[in-house]
């Protein structure tokens, strides 16, 4: 029987050269952020960010906010591949095997989390040839990096739970709509909390999505450290949404 490891491994495997197999929407995936940062970036350059983020440009600003956008974008199509082997039967063969469904989904969500993380990354360097300026705490990228890593978990779940449970692609595309367009814009990845209305700036507290980009605006451009508190919300968000995958995929 194959061990645990192996599973993941050769899933991850699978996943990345998918990936890699597929040149089209990985370069997608990186001009969609660059077309955000040139727009908004130089369309809102003299958008008042108010005190916190003094002395700071808009570009500056904007690009945390598009390296955790750029995740959460990209965890949302993580359920694609997904519905491809269940119409194929190859996901269902590999879990009537011996390969248990946690290890298949484990391996699945670690290939699109590295992906994603690398993604952002390059996003990163994209925004710094425009001109952003960073001020980066190592120890507080480290705490950063954290929260988007359990964030690019849950919903890269997410979106593997909705591919299980809907198989069609057509679900994905609604999916990006419903959950991830009304996330970008009650969060704090494109404005400041400070220059929202009362009622967005309320909501904006409680979207996973802000906890990411003010935890990464901290760490890259203010070199103070983001609060730990946060990171317990993504770990329970993340926790519980791998589990529902991993029970949907169990009865596949």
């Amino acid at each position: 029987m194959m061990t645990a490891l192996h599973i993941v491994q050769e899933t991850a495997l699978r996943s990345w050269l998918k990936t890699i197999r597929r040149p089209v929407p990985l370069t997608f995936s990186f001009v969609q952020p660059l077309f955000w940062m040139l727009i908004f970036g130089f369309l809102f350059h003299r958008f008042t960010l108010g005190p916190a983020y003094a002395g700071l440009s808009y570009l500056d600003f904007l690009l945390p906010g598009i390296c955790a956008m750029t995740v959460l974008f990209g965890a949302s199509q993580a359920g694609i591949g997904i519905v491809h082997d269940l119409q194929t039967g190859f996901l269902q063969r590999m879990v009537r095997s011996s390969m248990h469904p946690v290890w298949i989904l484990t391996g699945r969500i670690v290939a699109e989390v590295t992906r994603l993380l690398l993604q952002a990354f390059v996003v990163a360097l994209l925004g710094i040839a425009l001109g952003a300026r960073l001020w980066i705490d190592p120890l507080a990228l480290l705490a950063a990096l954290v929260a988007l890593v359990l964030f690019a978990l849950a919903y890269a779940s997410l979106s593997c739970w909705v591919a299980l449970e809907t198989k069609a692609q057509e679900s994905m595309a609604v999916f990006v709509h419903v959950v991830n367009v009304p996330l970008l814009f009650t969060s704090t990845a494109l404005v400041p909390s400070s220059q929202m209305p009362a009622w967005l700036e309320a909501l904006s507290r409680w979207n996973p999505l802000s906890l990411v980009a003010n935890g990464l605006r901290e760490a890259l451009l203010l070199g103070q450290m983001p609060d730990v508190a946060n990171l317990l919300p993504l770990l329970a968000i993340g926790a519980f949404l791998f589990a529902l995958a991993s029970r949907t995929m169990s009865v596949s």
